[in-house]
């Protein structure tokens, strides 16, 4: 770090422009939005100035900018346009002992101006310490985009609870672990919403709990991390994996993914494979149960949705069942996913009015899907865990009268930089699966929108040119 970031009060203090024009009007707004004492020194004044002065926001000198200027400011901005100028103003406020900066020009400055993001009562600056202002808007960009719209009120909502907190919870540690849980919870995405009375009737119902065990309980959020591609994580997951103290996963959830949790988190690996199993799914169920009644916030991730063969339901009837409270963050499916990815479309008006997704493989001594119902006309069939009984999938379907030339689409880690986008015909889907090695995770998509794969074009060697 090359500068210290702070932040300066400047409620009524005075603070001293010289120059004119979009850079000097800009700083003048900045100042005044702070609550400074704005005067502004230039022989003419532009419109954006103007009518800073003329609505009373700030004084204007038609002169120039004179060294006594600086000895009672709290801040000195130039943008005269002029070197000389500049440093005649950069100079003069040295000399006082007064922070200066001056546009454009970093070496006559003695502070820089980040990028704002404004929310009320909270700011985020960005600096490149004078190296590319431009990507440091860029960065407000990225930021911008996280960050909710309606934060400020949740800034201020929180700040108007700040003192019946602190005399209900008076153990600094855990008045920590309640607020993570407010601002992470229903009473945050209700101020986010809108929905004040709500969230009021919520906070106080924290409040009034009949134990501070109840107050700092934990949480456990079952969160989609998407089908692999980190960018296709939602913004609520995203900011969710950023303030976790404890992250829970899974195989399919991608490296990039887990990059975006604190340093400090704790990791927890749960992975599953096939006839494999690393760790019991009881045992998942204790150690979210566990780190949950540690006070402690607790993200299950899971790759595509946690709804969608990923176990949630299960795991969330667990932790209903300890006591536990559990919020399901839902994430882009594999199949939409990799759809998307491979340019399948599941519907279309001419080939498909429904879509239905399975599982190629079912608990031990289930009921076999109803594979009639499964090979009707104009509909697509997505198979989850399907490569290993991919040959029976295929005999089952062609035995209740669906054709052997039905094209097929298979998806081998979908999304991601070694995503392979394999198609054929479902009487030879076994036989292409074998040649090419094609290994979990995969996915498999049946129907005559296979046929339609914008990336198979591309991508995928086609079984009747190797068959």
């Amino acid at each position: 770090m090359d500068q210290l970031p702070i932040w300066l009060g400047l409620k009524g203090r005075p603070v001293k422009v010289a120059g004119t024009g979009t850079a000097a009007s800009a700083k003048a707004r900045l100042a005044v939005q702070a609550g400074a004492a704005v005067t502004l020194f230039s022989p003419v004044l532009d419109e954006d100035s103007a009518e800073l002065v003329s609505s009373g926001a700030a004084r204007f000198e038609a002169r120039s900018f004179c060294p006594d200027d600086a000895t009672d400011a709290a801040l000195v901005f130039s943008a005269t346009g002029s070197e000389s100028e500049d440093r005649i103003v950069a100079e003069a406020a040295k000399a006082a002992g007064v922070p200066v900066n001056v546009v454009d020009r970093p070496t006559l400055s003695t502070f820089l101006m980040p990028a704002i993001v404004d929310r009320g009562p909270v700011v985020v600056g960005i600096s490149t310490g004078g190296a590319s202002p431009a990507l440091a808007v860029r960065v407000r960009a990225k930021i911008e985009a996280v960050l909710p719209h309606r934060l400020e009120a949740l800034a201020r909502f929180a700040g108007s609870f700040r003192d019946a907190v602190r005399a209900r919870v008076p153990a600094p540690a855990e008045r920590i672990r309640f607020w993570n849980r407010v601002l992470g919870g229903a009473v945050a995405r209700a101020v986010l919403a809108g929905r004040d009375g709500e969230a009021r009737a919520g906070m106080l119902r924290l409040l009034n709990a009949s134990s501070a065990d109840a107050l700092t309980k934990g949480v456990v959020y079952l969160v989609g991390s998407g089908p692999g591609d980190p960018e296709l994580v939602t913004l609520r997951a995203l900011r969710l994996i950023q303030e976790a103290d404890v992250l829970v996963y899974d195989r399919l959830v991608d490296d990039a993914v887990l990059d975006y949790a604190r340093r400090d988190a704790e990791r927890i690996y749960v992975g599953k494979q096939a006839s494999r199993h690393s760790i019991p799914q009881e045992r998942i169920h204790e150690i979210l149960v566990e780190r949950a009644e540690r006070g402690l916030r607790v993200v299950r991730l899971k790759g595509g949705d946690p709804f969608v063969f990923g176990r949630g339901g299960e795991e969330a009837d667990a932790l209903a069942a300890s006591g536990v409270t559990v919020e399901v963050v839902p994430g882009v499916s594999a199949a939409l996913g990799c759809a998307a990815a491979a340019g399948v479309p599941l519907t279309h008006r001419d080939h498909a009015g429904a879509v239905t997704f399975v599982t190629g493989h079912s608990r031990s001594g289930g009921e076999e899907p109803d594979w009639g119902a499964l090979a009707r006309l104009r509909h697509t069939l997505v198979v989850y865990m399907g490569i290993a009984n991919a040959a029976s999938i295929a005999a089952n379907l062609m035995a209740e009268g669906l054709s052997g030339s039905t094209p097929v689409t298979v998806i081998e880690n979908g999304t991601l930089p070694q995503e392979r986008v394999l198609s054929g015909r479902l009487d030879g889907l076994a036989e292409l699966i074998e040649f090419q090695e094609i290994k979990a995770p995969a996915l498999l998509m049946i129907g005559d929108v296979a046929s339609r794969s914008a990336a198979a074009e591309v991508k995928s060697i086609m079984w009747s040119e190797v068959g």
